[in-house]
């Protein structure tokens, strides 16, 4: 395989709703290692769950950055929805560990896991750069 490639699902999303989604979630998890109000993780692995199992449209934070994205008139910007997934995912394990890291007071685990998900999230919120796919790129390459 010598290109990059995302995962492919044709299914469209639009890009701009996914980064005020990020900077939405990035607000909250900021604010909860600020004040650690477990209300907020478990609001945050919620609305990842729903956004998981369930669809993003009966998601609270999907139906705000929607909302917002139609307040300011932001264009509509539509990619590949495969690799928004795949992070999606990512970011569901991501909220659940550090949940488990702050239950089990894992000090160490918990900060190093809660610094790569805000770098992760500033990377979309900044330069509309998902790491999911980077990620997907080198499981292609190097065990598929």
């Amino acid at each position: 395989m010598s290109q990059k490639s995302c995962p492919i699902s044709f299914i469209k999303i639009d890009a701009n709703v996914v980064r005020i989604n990020a900077f939405y979630i990035f607000l909250l998890f900021s604010f909860y290692l600020l004040t650690l109000n477990k209300f907020i993780i478990f609001f945050i692995i919620t609305d990842f769950g729903i956004r998981v199992f369930v669809s993003k449209n009966y998601s609270p934070l999907f139906f705000l950055s929607s909302r917002t994205k139609e307040l300011f008139y932001i264009k509509s910007k539509y990619e590949d929805a495969a690799a928004k997934q795949l992070a999606t995912y990512f970011g569901f394990m991501f909220f659940v560990f550090i949940a488990l890291f702050d239950l089990f007071h894992l000090q160490t685990l918990f900060y190093l896991t809660s610094a790569v998900l805000l770098l992760c999230l500033f990377l979309e919120i900044a330069f509309n750069y998902c790491l999911g796919c980077k990620i997907y790129y080198l499981y292609k390459r190097f065990v598929v």
